[in-house]
């Protein structure tokens, strides 16, 4: 789509992802910047437009000597279950405008706006990044992001979990449990298999398997697997992601077995060691909804939770689209999905979910 807004001091344009060139200097833009996501990164929006089949499209602002100063990457989400929105950035936790100066970050809002209303998406969500002003809808209050220095070492890393949740780490690493990482076809199997059934225990439909295989691809070295089995029979699972010296845990969950072996404990702390001899130094447990167990259980390792700033905006007379499972008006479908057989979860989940953004 051709769409350009021009100023005396900058430029924004849509690019196209395919092209190899504009592609990796965004890259390099968004490693070099201080708010700078993996879900900024353009692998991120060709990941999601093919494991989704959902359209991205990509904003640049560029100066007057053609140099990036900010960028928005942004999906349209379509599903006949939850309407249209234009998402910054879809399936991700954050993924919002980021620009070296106010003016270029209000104007990539305004263009993104103009595009939304040209696809017809009543709705627009932009996650984290330079938050707009009025006429929006703004939440700073239902999620909650967990982030903290790893320790130098296994014992260091040990001390600094508060003492209740030691004792359940240390407990986990005396029981017969294997950790292994990668990302062959037997750790996204295995990987896909548990988080499915994590999620469908949840109550929530599964994301599609090739959304989790195209972000592997996409990403290289910049994302594994790392699974715990006990007796060869894997049981829990997670597919993190590695940017700027900080891992983050994204996909993750066990099965009913892993309760029972503390193989939950296990596998975030043998992260945190896999995370450390890659290099890197932050630990980023993801987001949680303020009030939930898992926010309870990422605080119990240690990890302050820091509200997550979004914003909303809705086309006039339209409704805001609302997809938290912990809505209320979603309590009967959640209790339905959760007695599903796991192969027909996984065979309709895929479908429901790539609505979801």
């Amino acid at each position: 789509m051709n769409m350009a807004i021009t100023s005396p001091k900058f430029s924004v344009r849509v690019v196209n992802l395919d092209a190899q060139d504009e592609a990796l200097r965004i890259d390099a833009y968004v490693r070099d910047h201080v708010n700078g996501t993996p879900f900024h990164l353009t692998g991120w929006s060709r990941a999601v437009a093919r494991g989704c089949a959902q359209i991205s499209h990509y904003l640049i602002a560029e100066d007057g000597d053609r140099m990036l100063c900010g960028i928005l990457p942004l999906t349209e989400v379509h599903s006949p279950l939850f309407g249209r929105a234009l998402v910054s950035s879809g399936f991700a936790v954050g993924g919002g405008v980021i620009a070296d100066a106010i003016a270029v970050a209000e104007q990539l809002t305004e263009t993104a706006l103009t595009l939304a209303k040209t696809l017809k998406c009543p709705t627009m969500e932009l996650r984290g990044g330079v938050m707009p002003g009025s006429g929006w809808h703004h939440d700073n209050e239902t999620y909650l992001g967990f982030v903290r220095d790893l320790a130098a070492d296994d014992d260091a890393e040990l001390l600094g979990i508060p003492r209740k949740q030691r004792a359940e780490v240390r407990k986990s690493l005396g029981f017969d449990l294997s950790v292994e990482t990668g990302k062959s076809k037997a750790d996204r199997d295995a990987h896909y298999h548990i988080y499915a059934t994590s999620v469908r225990n949840l109550g929530t439909p599964v994301f599609p398997r090739k959304l989790f295989d195209a972000v592997l691809d996409e990403f290289g070295d910049d994302a594994d697997i790392l699974t715990v089995r006990h007796q060869g029979r894997a049981i829990a699972s997670v597919l993190s992601l590695y940017f700027g010296g900080t891992v983050m845990p994204y996909w993750g969950g066990g099965t009913a077995e892993a309760r029972k072996w503390r193989a939950n404990d296990l596998m975030y702390f043998a992260l945190m060691r896999h995370a450390r001899a890659k290099g890197c130094t932050r630990f980023d447990f993801g987001r949680s909804k303020a009030g939930t167990g898992a926010a309870s259980f990422k605080h119990n390792w240690g990890f302050e939770g820091t509200p997550l700033p979004y914003a909303k905006h809705v086309a006039d007379g339209e409704a805001m689209r609302e997809i938290n499972p912990l809505d209320p008006r979603y309590r009967l479908q959640v209790q339905l999905w959760q007695k599903l057989p796991l192969w027909l979860a996984n065979r309709m989940g895929p479908f429901i979910s790539r609505g979801l953004g």
